[in-house]
């Protein structure tokens, strides 16, 4: 793999662009409409590198779980193409870059919040929680959770309701998009050792939960409309992709294919949060009693 390539990789591309989609959409809004294009490059390009920089140390640490997982078996650390050393120099000038420009050109607490996501991603999740309990999903949506904040307070400057609703939206939504994987993905997981839900319990089981979580996520959703902060389009929209989701994962739970139907609910699960991200954004209003406050 050519050296750049293998850098690149490292960062685990994929999940820095899904994040800055919520990040952004977060960011428009507590923005309403008055969109400042240069915090949002800033807040973007910080958060980017803080989550690039977890994806670094998160390879590090799951080297050797990678080398016996089909899928991952040629990610850099393992191939060789990037020796581990380097890659804790890497990881580590990343995070010092991105957590910087949000402290200094975003705002303090959004470097602060995007931190803690770090922590627990990298010190919780990877280090602990992966290799040891079947709830490590639960512990690592807490992480996943916080770019829609970044992007909220980034704006805002502070944490409210609105902040609180994203922060549940996406522990909710990656609960269902974490096990789909889990399930479909099942013998990789098995080879690697790692005590994933599906091989603990049914897929059945796994199902169900998938299920709960995506009511809670659909709710969770709704929140955003019932704190002022969105507009009735944006409720529709969510209780549209909430219900074709739900249409996708109800019947894995009654059939003996679970992880092709487990493939679909993943994929699926993409298409919901791109939409409700597209949705925030377009939709977003100022709740009636702040722009009360403004004109006062």
């Amino acid at each position: 793999m050519h050296t750049l390539k293998a850098y690149y990789e490292l960062t685990k591309p994929g999940i820095i662009y899904g994040n800055a989609i919520t990040a952004a959409a977060g960011f428009f809004v507590a923005a309403a409409g008055q969109v400042d294009v240069v915090r949002l490059v800033l807040m973007l390009a910080g958060l980017s590198l803080v989550i690039a920089s977890g994806c670094v140390f998160n390879n590090y640490l799951d080297r050797d779980l990678d080398a016996r997982m089909e899928r991952t078996r040629v990610r850099p650390l393992v191939t060789g193409a990037v020796s581990p050393s380097a890659a804790l120099w890497y990881g580590a000038l990343l995070g010092v870059l991105g957590v910087s420009i949000l402290a200094f050109f975003v705002n303090p607490l959004s470097a602060d919040i995007a931190a803690i996501g770090f922590v627990v991603y990298v010190l919780v999740y990877s280090m602990w929680a992966k290799r040891t309990t079947p709830y490590a999903a639960h512990l690592g949506a807490i992480a996943g959770a916080v770019p829609p904040v970044v992007g909220y307070v980034s704006v805002a400057g502070a944490l409210d309701m609105a902040a609180l609703a994203l922060f549940l939206m996406l522990c909710f939504w990656q609960m269902p998009h974490f096990f789909a994987i889990a399930v479909y993905r099942a013998e990789d997981y098995r080879a690697a050792g790692v005590p994933a839900l599906p091989l603990l319990r049914s897929a059945r089981e796994t199902y169900l939960q998938m299920l709960g979580y995506a009511l809670a996520f659909i709710a969770a959703s709704a929140l955003l409309y019932w704190f002022g902060y969105e507009n009735v389009p944006y409720l529709v929209a969510v209780l549209a992709l909430g219900v074709a989701w739900l249409a996708v994962i109800v019947p894995g739970a009654r059939t003996t294919d679970a992880p092709r139907k487990a493939r679909r609910v993943f994929l699926t699960s993409l298409i919901v949060l791109l939409g409700v991200s597209l949705s925030m954004a377009i939709f977003a209003r100022r709740p009636a009693l702040a722009g009360a406050m403004d004109a006062a």
